[in-house]
């Protein structure tokens, strides 16, 4: 029998159902089994342990770590002055960070663009850094060329130098760069924060004035570098695969002569903090840029590291609580987390988010809720095994590069730790149990005395937030 061509249309439009029926029938089928699988267990989890290296000490001062590492035919070379803006007046804030940018600018015999060009040559690139604490000179190379980038490093810290005829290009960039900085709501909201916590302490004085800026001189900069740095406060590291004579010879080569100048500054600090509501007014805002914390203890503190974890299970993680609270449940912020900000001798908790400005009171109603929430149950074993599997994954690829090592070397030097704090960090962790998240939250995140400020609309913002503290400027 023939058929027409309508028949034999409906015909083919009948096949390809049955066909798709069969393939989702097949599809399900095998979602079922796959849904009925168990997934295997993890594997242990696995201690870090810094490679081997060796110390040696010059007779000025100066310290140097050697760590091999690796098979790629690489090697990186940090060296670190203890001195930045901790060492500033209150009428010198970022003199530390001009004089860095100074640095940077040449030594005697080779100004900046010939320092990138011998970089280059080398396979690599080198960089000046400064921060509160420290300022660094690093590069990374390749392998032949690393007694080279030591004698590169060693001419730029210790001999710099300093070009009177580009100070005023640096200082119009580091005004652009503060005038871009100011103008961020969340910027403005941590100036705020640190204010209050840190008060006249150079941890608390973040921004220069415009003026201030202006007003430096050359003799200003070499006066502060002649004070500040020297061989005693200064350590070199050295990761990588190199050859351990020809690195120990040139460190010896470039740095033995220098002067050792004096210990670094230690200025004590007493954070505090109080509950209080603090406004950063920006009328017609539409989001508010919120920090909510105190201070807590520093990294020598034996809960530190419980600190971490209990920071990492309520905010610092995507997994965490308030993170799924007031992002995935509540929508109020796209971004939020917490954070322990460590300084030497000094850290603070904060929880940090953009919220939108007319939600801004119930945001910090789940904040708060959430940290009462944890001080008074004890998290799950399975939420906080989750967290415990993520801080050790990654700490340990984190710390599985060159750079990682010696950031975690340096981080220790900073504030007097023993290498077991490494060696032992995963297991630390792993032996934090839930009763002791709990009693971290009570001992260390005391909602009552924690600070609040908001940068944003504080006409639209006041009513919601008035219940959270007295309100303040």
């Amino acid at each position: 029998m023939m058929l027409d061509r309508h028949a034999m249309k409906r015909l083919n439009t009948i096949s390809r159902c049955g066909f798709l029926l069969g393939a989702v029938l097949i599809l399900s089928t095998s979602a079922t089994a796959l849904a009925q699988q168990v997934p295997p267990a993890g594997g242990e989890p696995k201690d870090f342990q810094v490679p081997s290296g060796s110390t040696m000490q010059l007779d000025n001062g100066l310290r140097a770590t050697l760590v091999p590492y690796g098979d790629l035919p690489k090697v990186d070379v940090l060296v670190v002055v203890r001195t930045g803006n901790i060492d500033e007046s209150t009428d010198e804030v970022w003199l530390a960070d001009l004089t860095g940018n100074l640095i940077e600018e040449g030594t005697g015999d080779l100004d900046a663009t010939a320092i990138a060009e011998k970089a280059a040559r080398m396979g690599g690139s080198v960089g000046i850094g400064t921060g509160l604490d420290q300022t660094t000179a690093s590069g990374s190379v390749l392998t032949e060329f690393g007694p080279e980038l030591v004698h590169l490093l060693a001419d730029l810290v210790t001999e710099p130098a300093f070009p009177e005829e580009e100070m005023p290009r640096i200082k119009r960039d580091m005004i652009r760069q503060l005038s871009i900085q100011q103008s961020q709501p969340g910027t403005k909201a941590l100036v705020k924060f640190r204010e209050l916590l840190h008060g006249d302490h150079p941890y608390g004085r973040i921004f220069p004035t415009d003026a201030q800026v202006e007003g430096y001189t050359i003799d200003d900069v070499r006066a502060f570098y002649e004070q500040n740095f020297g061989a005693t406060r200064t350590h070199v590291y050295v990761a990588g695969k190199f050859n351990q004579r020809a690195m120990e010879r040139a460190i010896r080569e470039a740095f033995g002569g220098w002067d050792a100048g004096v210990e670094p500054t230690v200025k004590p600090i007493t954070a505090s903090s109080e509950r209080s509501v603090h406004f950063v007014d920006i009328p017609g805002a539409v989001q508010s840029n919120v920090y909510v914390g105190l201070p807590v203890i520093d990294p020598s503190h034996p809960d530190y590291v419980a600190l971490q974890v209990t920071n990492s299970l309520l905010g610092g993680s995507f997994a965490s609580r308030i993170t799924s609270n007031i992002r995935e449940d509540k929508g109020y912020t796209y971004s939020p987390f917490s954070t322990v900000s460590s300084r030497y001798r000094d850290a603070y908790w904060a929880e940090v988010a953009a919220i939108t400005t007319e939600v801004t009171g119930p945001a910090l109603s789940e904040i708060f809720g959430e940290i009462d929430r944890l001080q008074e149950e004890p998290p799950s074993a399975e939420e906080l095994a989750g967290i415990q599997n993520y801080m050790a994954g990654t700490f340990v690829l984190q710390n599985s590069s060159r750079g990682g090592i010696i950031g975690q070397l340096a981080f220790l030097d900073l504030h007097g730790l023993g290498r077991d704090y490494l060696n032992s960090y995963v297991q630390k962790v792993y032996a934090i149990t839930p009763e002791e998240v709990s009693r971290i939250a009570r001992e260390y995140l005391r909602d009552d005395e924690m600070t609040i400020v908001i940068a944003g609309d504080r006409q639209a913002v006041e009513p919601q937030v008035s219940q959270f503290g007295q309100l303040l400027p």
